[in-house]
């Protein structure tokens, strides 16, 4: 009724106090005959209830002083008060030892001061002056009630030796954080209402606290009253007026947190409100390992990213300095070769942000040593490194294959990704939308192996790690040789008419020349049987008269044979090219060895026809001399004969 807030947790225990001291008959002499008492009109304990339950008036009954009177004979004053004055300095009462309460509410004292003899001193009443900070109190130890509220006390301190201490009252203070709370074992009030105060700490090490209020401050989370959560004896709480009572998961928060609060905000807390804040704290238990999981992976994601990265720039250097020091060998340059410089080592854009404990905790044990990464989020397939083309070989699900419609390749050798096209084009029908992000596109003939695919509408070329895309005239040889796609987009830009018609006019010549140059065999060998029907058909329709062919046979020609002459621009890989050469080169060597072989031969041959011509007539008289000498006896002759055809039997 009227009673301002900041008093009335003060209010019960100054009159708890004041029956209790006169119920145990400690004053000596009736505190109804002090003078001063009947001079302030404040002293009578049975006013006591009636004084506090007056609705702003109270203050007429101070009598405008401005420093504290001299009290003297009254060396067993129990109570006093000096309320509603204007005293700035409290002053005359160290004679009053005796003294257990002191009341000087709505005054205007600015430090706490002249209070070290009132050793018995229980309830102190400072509240609405302008004390800024909190001191001097050394010697009051058995302090029950300290009342601060309404002052410009900016730091709870000089408090921790208060053992005794039962209720604290700094509301309506400029606190903006709670600590330093240690020591006050028995305290089991804590007012902190309209103050400025972000967090709360040491809470939990008040083994009596009961009653908390934090009401109108600026709390905003329950991380930073998270204390609390710790207190086994904290049953009365609020935080009406915060932040934090805004937000729509507060009350079960505090709840799941703070099992054993009996009241809330000055409501009672239900069995009801109880069971759904255990719902709603599994439900966010579970969101919280899904969003720790996710972070997870999220941050292993982007470690296996840098990981492929600086193995893709040390494969990168490694090939620019084996070009460098076979062109100083042919230069017969006598320079050292360049080494690798793992500082130029170039780190993977996404950025890392701030880690919790856990998470960190959790990335401890975490591999960084793989070297490739596949990921398919939504529809999207991502390949990281040359490790991941094998993922093509997987048995995926129909459902997962089917919602594939872009495909990025990013730290991957453009010639590893041509000998895996057939499979995609199998694996996933409805990719539609190809991304190549430091991947070697040096040259325009690269383009030339997507034509393999079953249709792509969008092609996206990074700049990063394709130098291609330097190239004036790359968009148009891509929508030429593509032209049988329908291109939609290439890096976001839509394709126009005029884009076609310029990508005609620039290369069409050149795809001409290409097909007009090339032998029939080898032509053929480059369709394929798919396109041997329609070479054939073109080879035929040469020989016809134009009058014969009629108009629409005319287009469908010119058709098919821009497709041919298309087909004819084609891409063969490095290594293909390189094991190409290798056979080619075998090939040299095995006709050079041979035909080295037969000119040997033919020239032995040669030389000895030329030896025998020589020696033949001198051969000739001998064979015949032997001749003649041989069968000059004919009978041992005849028998000579006869022995050699019996012995070869």
């Amino acid at each position: 009724m009227g009673i301002p807030p900041e008093r009335e947790d003060v209010k019960q225990q100054v009159l708890y106090l004041s029956q209790i001291t006169m119920k145990s008959h400690l004053l000596e002499s009736p505190i109804s005959k002090c003078p001063l008492y009947l001079a302030c009109h404040h002293l009578k304990t049975e006013r006591i209830q009636r004084d506090w339950e007056r609705q702003g008036d109270a203050g007429s009954e101070g009598q405008k002083l401005t420093v504290c009177p001299i009290i003297n004979g009254e060396d067993h004053l129990r109570l006093l008060n000096f309320q509603h004055n204007f005293i700035t300095r409290i002053q005359n009462i160290s004679n009053l030892q005796k003294l257990i309460s002191l009341d000087l509410y709505d005054n205007q004292i600015e430090e706490i001061s002249g209070l070290s003899t009132l050793r018995c001193l229980r309830v102190l009443l400072l509240g609405k002056n302008r004390i800024k900070k909190i001191s001097n109190l050394e010697n009051l130890k058995s302090l029950d009630v300290l009342d601060l509220h309404g002052n410009q006390i900016t730091k709870i301190e000089n408090i921790n030796h208060l053992c005794e201490l039962r209720v604290l009252n700094l509301a309506r203070n400029f606190l903006s954080h709670v600590d330093n709370l240690n020591g006050l074992d028995s305290l089991t009030e804590l007012n902190l209402r309209h103050n400025q105060i972000t967090f709360v700490r040491d809470v939990d090490n008040l083994p009596c606290l009961q009653h908390l209020f934090l009401s109108f401050n600026n709390i905003s989370s329950f991380d930073s009253v998270s204390c609390l959560a710790d207190s086994s004896s904290l049953s009365d709480i609020t935080f009406d007026g915060n932040p934090i009572a805004q937000e729509s998961w507060y009350k079960h928060t505090v709840l799941q947190n703070m099992m054993q609060l009996r009241q809330l905000d000055m409501k009672r807390i239900t069995e009801e409100e109880r069971r759904m804040a255990s719902v709603l704290a599994k439900k966010e238990e579970e969101k919280k390992r899904e969003s720790h999981k996710q972070s997870l992976l999220k941050e292993k994601k982007r470690l296996t990213i840098n990981n492929v990265a600086r193995q893709w720039d040390l494969q990168q250097q490694r090939v620019a300095n084996i070009a460098t020091n076979e062109d100083r060998k042919d230069s017969d340059s006598a320079q050292d070769p360049c080494q690798i410089d793992g500082s130029t080592l170039s780190a993977f854009p996404e950025e890392t942000g701030p880690l919790d404990s856990g998470l960190n905790n959790a990335l401890q044990g975490l591999s960084v040593i793989d070297t490739y990464l596949v990921e398919v989020d939504g529809d999207t397939l991502s390949l990281y490194g040359s490790g991941a083309l094998e993922s093509l070989d997987r048995n995926w699900s129909v459902q997962t294959a089917g919602m594939i419609t872009t495909v990025s390749f990013t730290f991957i050798e453009f010639d590893e990704i041509v000998h895996v096209l057939p499979k995609l084009k199998i694996k996933f029908p409805n990719s539609l939308h190809l991304k190549f992000k430091e991947t070697n596109l040096v040259m325009l003939q690269q383009f030339n192996a997507l034509a393999q695919l079953r249709r792509v509408d969008q092609l996206t070329i990074d700049p990063q790690g394709n130098p291609v895309v330097n190239f004036t005239l790359w968009k148009y040889y891509v929508l030429f040789r593509l032209s049988h796609f329908s291109m939609q987009k290439i890096n976001g830009t839509e394709v126009t008419q005029n884009d076609m018609i310029m990508a005609e006019r620039l290369f069409g010549i050149l795809a001409h020349v290409a097909s007009s140059e090339l032998p029939q065999y080898r032509l053929i060998s480059i369709l394929g049987d798919a396109r041997k029907k329609q070479f054939r058909y073109l080879l035929e329709s040469k020989g016809k008269k134009p009058g014969i062919i009629n108009e629409e046979n005319n287009d469908s020609k010119r058709l098919v044979g821009e497709n041919t002459n298309r087909a004819t621009l084609n891409y063969t890989t490095r290594d293909f090219y390189n094991e190409k050469l290798e056979e080619i080169k075998e090939k040299k060597k095995f006709c050079k060895t041979y035909i080295e072989d037969l000119v040997k031969e033919a020239t032995e041959i040669n030389m000895k026809n030329e030896a025998l011509q020589k020696l033949w007539p001198q051969m000739f008289i001998e064979l015949v001399r032997d001749a003649v000498i041989e069968i000059r006896n004919k009978n041992s002759y005849m028998k000579l004969c006869l022995q050699q055809i019996t012995d070869q039997k």
